[in-house]
């Protein structure tokens, strides 16, 4: 969602750890608990819950540098043909996407590596 998108921008900018928790805690308000992350209410309390000022991420959501970014990153996952989630860019350059097994993942970074590896000989 639009608002968990721009509320993350926000935590990252409070540094590296508190970004992580925050995008943790809110995957884990969604995925595990169900909550609706669009509501700002349930963005506050995720905020709140990884030590960040609930207040100040709910102004950050309004504010248009973290809509800028957020578009910017949008904008640019459209360049790299990212249509749906999920989606892996290996090496800056090798697309996969949608669900895929562990099974193919694997086969994407075993060939990956085979043509690194004769890329330097």
């Amino acid at each position: 969602s639009r608002p968990a998108l721009i509320a993350a921008k926000y935590a990252e900018a409070q540094g590296e750890a508190v970004g992580a928790a925050f995008h943790d805690a809110v995957f884990h308000a969604y995925w595990t608990e169900g909550r609706n992350i669009e509501e700002t209410s349930v963005l506050k309390d995720v905020a709140v819950k990884v030590g960040l000022d609930g207040e100040k991420l709910l102004a950050a959501i309004d504010d248009p540098q973290y809509e800028a970014i957020v578009n910017d990153e949008i904008r640019q996952a459209y360049a790299y043909g990212l249509r749906g989630v999920p989606a892996l860019i290996f090496e800056g350059k090798y697309l996969v996407s949608g669900w895929q097994t562990s099974e193919v993942l694997a086969q994407v970074v075993n060939e990956i590596n085979a043509l690194s590896e004769a890329n330097s000989i």
